[in-house]
């Protein structure tokens, strides 16, 4: 018996069914259904070979198809963090004539709202409903540790764009999940290291959830001053006058915030508008390409740690910067180039199993392999399926045409191994 649907927006499917013409050329042929007039966002992408008459479920999957997930966060504030991932996918995946792996791709986006429930009943239905063989999610970390279990248990590969907690890389890691991105500690332990030499006294301040005590975590796991205070904020806040007055009043010598979507571009201007410009800013999704367009230059000059950057100097980057910001008339952030990567892993790995999605252990074999060429240079997994990778301190600055990115101050943690993979049963 199937599990019950669940609730809210049903996504909106968009085929692109390719057809060949008496010349002989194939070109596509755009056929638009949607499944309510009021759908925001592409849904669904049907690939070449798709019969309009064939029934997604329970039976199996045609030799030549494989049906992906794409779960993430698509409506409130945090929808540009999700946006970023989708449109690096889609990219990906429309550089590959829209196959992975040779077989004709049925991308199924939904929003998981940023809310564990609501993200398991998505799940729900791209198991028993769309029968994907993988999931490219999720935005946040609370979400990734609510659909993993579901999915995994299913036979899904879960492949990460973005968070990677603590639990997931060690005691409760996971066969069939993938991190795509990095641990969450990891672009924190940079900042740490960085900023020893630096400042003796940092505030820190982040969102009271898994991620921000993860994030955290990780910078005093490598910082080596004093920690003047610890503030936890909710994932709602937009008011930071409170917390200002405590930074002003502890007086450090630096600021460390993880501070992720909206919650940063308030921070960040309220930061400025507190006459705190004295006090050095250094942080993790605080100041990205998905904040600045709207801190501009109240966040030039903030620093922040991270495993890739719009100028990371590889060509393979390059060539993914330039698409990028063609197609859609903005910079990349972290979550499309991880969300990128993610399409052309799963790319290679069905290339390396000859397209034959039953042999799980050989699938996940080659997941594991990462024969791709990623953006960020050389690329590995670990036995807990976490990466090995560089890790960098970046600034924000604005470009000769005036938008606004992070750039490499510097490489400063070369492929380290995370700090809970001892913990993992599969090493």
């Amino acid at each position: 018996m199937s599990m019950p649907f669940g609730q809210g927006i049903a996504p909106c499917t968009e085929r692109f069914d390719e057809e060949q013409s008496p010349s002989g050329h194939r070109k596509r042929r755009h056929n638009e259904n949607t499944n309510n007039g009021e759908c925001k966002m592409k849904a669904s992408l049907a690939i070449s070979g798709l019969a309009l008459g064939t029934m997604v479920g329970a039976a199996p999957l045609a030799a030549d198809e494989v049906n992906v997930g794409v779960m993430l966060t698509l409506s409130g504030s945090a929808a540009v963090l999700g946006e970023q991932g989708r449109d690096g996918f889609l990219l990906a995946l429309d550089e590959l004539d829209g196959k992975l792996g040779g077989l004709d791709a049925k991308v199924t986006i939904v929003d998981d709202e940023q809310k564990p429930d609501v993200a398991v009943n998505r799940a729900r239905e791209l198991i028993e409903s769309e029968g994907v063989d993988f999931v490219m999610g999720a935005m946040y970390s609370n979400v990734q540790m609510a659909v993993t279990g579901p999915l995994t248990q299913a036979g899904v590969f879960v492949l990460s764009p973005n968070p990677g907690p603590s639990a997931l890389a060690g005691a409760e890691c996971n066969p069939n999940f993938f991190a795509v991105s990095y641990q969450n500690d990891q672009p924190d332990e940079v900042v740490g290291a960085y900023v020893s030499d630096k400042a003796q006294r940092v505030f820190l301040i982040a969102p009271n959830y898994q991620a921000g005590k993860d994030h955290l975590t990780g910078f005093k796991r490598t910082f080596t001053g004093e920690i003047a205070d610890e503030v936890y904020v909710s994932l709602t806040q937009m008011d930071y006058s409170a917390e200002l007055a405590q930074i002003a009043a502890a007086s450090p010598d630096a600021v460390f915030a993880f501070m992720p979507g909206g919650l940063g571009v308030n921070f960040v201007r309220q930061f400025r508008q507190a006459g705190l410009d004295a006090i050095p800013v250094y942080s993790t999704f605080t100041v990205d390409e998905v904040t600045l367009p709207a801190q501009q230059q109240d966040a030039v000059g903030f620093y922040s740690g991270s495993d890739w950057a719009p100028d990371l100097d590889t060509e393979r980057n390059r060539a993914f910067v330039q698409a990028f910001e063609a197609k859609y008339d903005r910079v990349p952030a972290s979550y499309a180039a991880h969300a990128y990567d993610a399409a052309y892993l799963m790319d290679a790995a069905i290339r390396a199993v000859g397209g034959d999605l039953s042999d799980k252990d050989a699938l996940r074999a080659a997941l594991k392999a990462a024969e791709f060429e990623s953006v960020r240079g050389e690329f590995s997994f670990n036995d807990n399926h976490f990466p090995l990778q560089d890790f960098y301190v970046t600034q924000v600055a604005q470009r000769e045409d005036g938008r606004f990115q992070t750039q490499v101050v510097e490489k400063v943690l070369e492929k380290p191994v995370d700090a809970y993979a001892a913990e993992c049963a599969m090493n």
